[in-house]
């Protein structure tokens, strides 16, 4: 299975800040700026910006709540930026399998020729 890999997506997920706060998200079912800023180490102001970059790209998606939008993640995208991450990881076992082998036929070539010298 091939699955492309959305650079902007893994982008976003590629902030700490972002990531702990999808897990907060996760943990919690919702939450807005002001629940998610009392609970990282980051102002209301900087997490509404790190919100922004994840409903960009589809891992959150909001609705209002009074003065605040309530958020959550997007379990969908979520399972798709998964798959992308296990398709990646697969090529990346194959290549280094590969880089295995090489190395392997190169010790054994350098092996055949000391033992014939």
């Amino acid at each position: 299975m091939s699955t492309a890999v959305d650079d902007e997506l893994w982008s976003a997920i590629g902030d700490p800040t972002r990531r702990r706060m999808i897990d907060l998200l996760l943990a919690e079912g919702q939450g807005t700026a002001t629940t998610l800023s009392a609970q990282l180490p980051v102002t209301r102001q900087a997490v509404t910006k790190h919100l922004v970059v994840l409903d960009r790209v589809g891992l959150v998606r909001s609705a209002p709540a009074g003065r605040e939008k309530r958020y959550h993640v997007d379990e969908a995208q979520l399972a798709r930026a998964v798959a992308q991450l296990n398709s990646v990881g697969a090529m990346w076992d194959a290549r280094l399998r590969r880089i295995k082998s090489l190395a392997e036929a190169i010790q054994r070539a350098k092996n055949t020729k000391q033992s014939e010298n």
